[in-house]
């Protein structure tokens, strides 16, 4: 690989706009000068190279899932960890202590100059009849990387989604060029879905509607279609959520049925099941969210009691720790001791289920989790859900989606969007006889922009804490 962007194009863009240097967190390369001899990238290989770099692309932040109430931690682990997980886990209005170089803002930023660099350079081509497919495979790709990206920022740094005031609620940098150049200026929470939405809404026309088996860190038309249904469930728009889930559904209803898996092996499930629609996981910067290697990191009690002693979800997801009642993470859909971050079919029954209660359709809405359930129980003791009404439907339905999709990086989005509906979940936590809580609707749930961010860009408007 010809790492296009990795010293010289990459480290100009990081300077300038305040990355602090993406993939290789190393200062001493914040210290070098970009090359002029740069080989640009102008061909769709060269382009798909780009898109291909799994050092920068299929990679999600850690922050939110840090700050959620999946797990809880040893207080001398705690004590040894980085300053921006440690002050992660209390909510600490300080999160980085005046430290730079957060991967979780960086690696996302890395994301969009990379698409941006495609982009711009697609615009230069004019395909022919036997170049299109190519072409607009490669712009799909591209725009759903940056849609990807710009969510996945949104959900961590811009406030929960509020129509009404995501006119004037303060977003995330919208960087559509790869123009070094340009200032980063946050656009409002609107402007920032409009955008990211739009991406995507072109993404889906663009990509092919088959599921590359074989490279499932490039996007398709059901994993654009399911991030779609992703982001309009974490505003709240619950018809369009589940109108994309069931596009998705409809051509691949597929679900892994968790009897044929060996429970007492490390990695039950492969980075290759036939419920993944796109492949990413957690960023390799961190020291907790790491299954079968920080033992440190266990799963919260509340949580590992919810699931029944026949949900074979708590043997595939989760290890016992010997010697005591704790459980930690196992590997995960990613194929990899990172956390599984991308899109898969599971998720999609549990949205469909979910706006279909919200509708008032029980019945779909039981019918689409017994499908699931159905595939997660021992065998022989599934029996069927019921609900008195589409209420208790729904009860039901988002505690099996935490369940289900724990240690996903979906659970922080969950909170901010269920906690605007009132639904009052406080987080607690007690270290060492000290506790610690997180109560609904905190500026807390918006992390603060990285200082050496807001030194590049002098004026960006910081979160409040």
């Amino acid at each position: 690989m010809k790492l296009f962007c990795s010293i010289g194009i990459y480290l100009a863009a990081l300077l300038v706009l305040g990355l602090s240097g993406g993939a290789c967190h190393k200062q001493a390369f914040l210290d070098k000068k970009p090359s002029t001899n740069l080989l640009v990238p102008a061909t769709f290989a060269d382009f798909q190279e780009l898109l291909d770099n799994t050092q920068v692309m299929g990679i999600t932040p850690v922050l939110g899932e840090m700050s959620a109430d999946n797990f809880y931690l040893d207080y001398l682990f705690w004590q040894s960890l980085d300053v921006r997980e440690y002050n992660a886990y209390i909510w600490a209005p300080d999160l980085y202590e005046g430290q730079g170089l957060v991967p979780d803002w960086d690696i996302p930023y890395s994301q969009v100059f990379y698409a941006n660099v495609v982009l711009e350079g697609l615009a230069k081509i004019t395909p022919d009849s036997n170049s299109q497919g190519q072409w607009n495979m490669l712009e799909g790709e591209a725009l759903f990387t940056r849609a990807f990206a710009f969510f996945n920022l949104a959900e961590l740094f811009a406030p929960p989604y509020d129509s009404l005031t995501a006119a004037t609620d303060p977003g995330i940098p919208l960087r559509d060029t790869a123009d070094i150049n340009v200032k980063s200026v946050r656009a409002t929470v609107r402007q920032t879905y409009t955008q990211l939405l739009g991406d995507l809404d072109i993404a889906a026309n663009l990509l092919p509607p088959a599921i590359p088996v074989n490279n499932l860190n490039r996007p398709s038309r059901p994993a654009a279609q399911a991030l779609l249904a992703r982001i309009y469930l974490s505003v709240g728009d619950y018809k369009d959520a589940g109108n994309y889930a069931n596009s998705v559904l409809q051509a691949y209803p597929a679900l892994v049925n968790y009897n044929g898996l060996d429970t007492g092996a490390n990695f039950p499930v492969s980075n290759n099941m036939p419920e993944i629609l796109y492949q990413s996981n957690f960023l390799s910067a961190t020291d907790v969210l790491t299954g079968l290697i920080y033992k440190g990191c266990l799963v919260d009690t509340t949580l590992l009691a919810s699931y029944a002693p026949n949900d074979l979800r708590r043997p595939v997801y989760y290890k016992h720790l010997a010697g005591t009642n704790s459980y930690y993470l196992k590997g995960s859909y990613a194929g990899t001791v990172f956390p599984f971050s991308g899109l898969a079919t599971d998720e999609l029954y549990l949205i469909r289920a979910e706006c279909s209660a919200r509708a008032g359709l029980t019945g779909n809405a039981l019918t689409d989790l017994d499908s699931l359930m159905s595939h997660r129980l021992l065998a022989g003791t599934f029996t069927g859900y019921s609900a008195s009404n589409a209420t208790a439907a729904l009860d039901t339905i988002l505690v099996e989606r935490r369940k289900e999709l724990a240690f996903r990086g979906i659970r922080w989005s969950d909170l901010r969007r269920l906690n605007k509906e009132g639904r009052n979940i406080t987080l607690t936590r007690n270290l060492n006889g000290m506790p610690y809580s997180l109560v609904p609707n905190s500026n807390l749930y918006t992390l603060p922009i990285p200082p050496d961010v807001l030194s590049f860009n002098p004026g960006m408007q910081q979160n409040p804490r």
